[in-house]
């Protein structure tokens, strides 16, 4: 691959060197999967653990000590697990893309690349932690005898809209990050808050139907709500049906933030090597 040093041509042609810095991507993306379970004991089954053990304790609390499961005929593990599969991808996602830069400081402080394919390549790799997720929740639903339906043919589409979801925040943060460190401290304390506020442990209905009508909508800007809605429906089926209303507001949410990061990403991008 030839590199041409020209003046503006970084700029020019930034959107055609994502293409041809291709293989830079692969090489990141295969080497943040060949080291994320490194010298761990178990190695990428914590891919399994971590969702299988949330899924465990939220059935105990939300299924069996609050009751939530007799609002629902199918397995209440599923019902969590569904949603537990698009907010672990998310979180995921998130808290490695949100730091990316700053973990690859010698690569950008030394080589001209787009930085964009940083903060993706991390996003691709947590892709990875949800595949291996989502072959457990199909031994699932074998194991309680409540096979897909035909909805799951729709899954793709839900989970292309979970990427964007999250690649909008992440290039956002991931930017701010380089300048302002504390936001490395501040992330962790977001996804905890959003794990609760989001229908992950509980079905949507049981929060909507404790707020009021006028202040739902403000619910509904969270993104992930429509992710989960159609996590849920593909994967559950109909018991679960679609809201077009906080799947048109994710849809919404989603464009803005990536709009928004995108445009603070490229706004901030040629101070990254000074400031880092």
């Amino acid at each position: 691959m030839q590199t041409i040093l020209e003046s503006g041509r970084s700029e020019k042609n930034y959107w055609k060197d994502l293409w041809r810095f291709r293989e830079l991507f692969q090489v990141l993306a295969w080497r943040d999967i060949s080291v994320r379970y490194k010298q761990t004991v178990i190695g990428i089954l914590w891919a399994i653990i971590r969702p299988l053990l949330s899924t465990l304790i939220g059935t105990f609390v939300f299924g069996s000590m609050a009751g939530f499961a007799s609002d629902v005929s199918a397995p209440y593990a599923l019902v969590i697990f569904a949603g537990m599969l698009a907010w672990q991808f998310f979180h995921t996602a998130l808290s490695d893309a949100s730091n990316s830069l700053t973990t690859n400081a010698n690569l950008i402080s030394k080589v001209y690349f787009p930085r964009l394919i940083v903060p993706t390549a991390s996003i691709m790799v947590a892709l990875i932690d949800f595949a291996i997720s989502f072959v457990l929740f199909l031994l699932m639903m074998l194991y309680f005898g409540h096979p897909p339906t035909w909805n799951i043919l729709a899954l793709p589409l839900f989970i292309v809209m979970g990427f964007f979801a999250v690649m909008g925040p992440s290039l956002w943060i991931a930017s701010l990050n380089v300048k302002y460190r504390d936001f490395r401290y501040v992330i962790p304390f977001i996804l905890q808050f959003g794990y609760f506020i989001t229908p992950v442990l509980y079905p949507k209905f049981k929060i909507m139907e404790k707020i009021p009508e006028h202040l739902q909508i403000l619910y509904y800007m969270n993104p992930m709500v429509g992710v989960i809605d159609g996590f849920r429906w593909c994967l559950i089926g109909s018991e679960f049906p679609l809201d077009w209303t906080a799947i048109a507001s994710s849809i919404f949410i989603t464009i803005f933030f990536m709009w928004l990061g995108i445009r603070q990403f490229r706004k901030m991008e040629k101070t990254f090597a000074d400031l880092i």
